[in-house]
């Protein structure tokens, strides 16, 4: 597992989330928006969005037409678009316009699940957390790193095999490598520096023997 992560770290180093952000109340929003999204999308929406509603007020004052406007090229438009005006109400009447720092917090938040709760704790506040998105939980259970068969069992897994100060990096190098290699239909195998330490590959040159 060591060995696997230092590869990791060696291959993507200064690793952080793709989601381009200048506070946290604007990686909330993005994280939000990523929810069957792509990155390169939310990327695309918010750079419109940002200007338009720079700070939880201005979200929480913006009616549901004028948010859609700016988000209908995101997958559940609908539902992001109330749950961004509802979150920004509740930043600004419980937080006074702060993002909270705690998972149960943030959680409470309309369209803020673990997964969110946990890129927002890592990124933003720097607080030890692993968020499992479809690419950590692909790339940790074909490493072996997990045997999980849910994102939650993923993350208990990850936690309990990874060191508490690697958390966030390994991570961001999880979904890095999932993206550059470890794809999940046709992964890069033969281009894979951890092939011999991966229990997916291991397995299809079993079944090939």
């Amino acid at each position: 597992m060591l060995e696997i992560l230092q590869i990791l770290e060696s291959m993507y180093p200064n690793s952080k989330t793709a989601l381009n952000h200048s506070s946290p109340f604007q990686l909330l929003v993005a994280t939000i928006l990523s929810a069957q999204c792509t990155d390169e999308r939310v990327n695309e929406i918010t750079k419109e969005l940002f200007p338009a509603f720079p700070t939880p007020h201005h979200l929480a004052q913006a009616s549901f037409e004028e948010v859609a406007s700016y988000i209908r090229s995101a997958g559940l438009w609908r539902s992001k678009a109330s749950n961004l005006i509802g979150t920004a109400k509740i930043l600004v009447e419980k937080y006074g316009g702060e993002v909270p720092r705690t998972r149960e917090d943030l959680e409470a938040l309309p369209g803020v699940g673990r997964k969110t709760a946990n890129v927002v704790l890592a990124n933003a506040f720097g607080i030890p957390a692993i968020a499992v998105d479809t690419h950590v939980f692909r790339v940790a259970n074909r490493l072996g790193l997990s045997t999980a068969s849910t994102p939650l069992q993923t993350e208990q897994q990850l936690m309990e095999v990874i060191p508490q100060e690697k958390w966030i990096d390994a991570h961001h190098w999880l979904i890095r490598h999932g993206r550059a290699l470890c794809k999940a239909r046709q992964p890069l195998c033969n281009q894979c520096p951890l092939q011999s330490r991966c229990r997916h590959y291991q397995n299809m040159q079993n079944k090939r023997n």
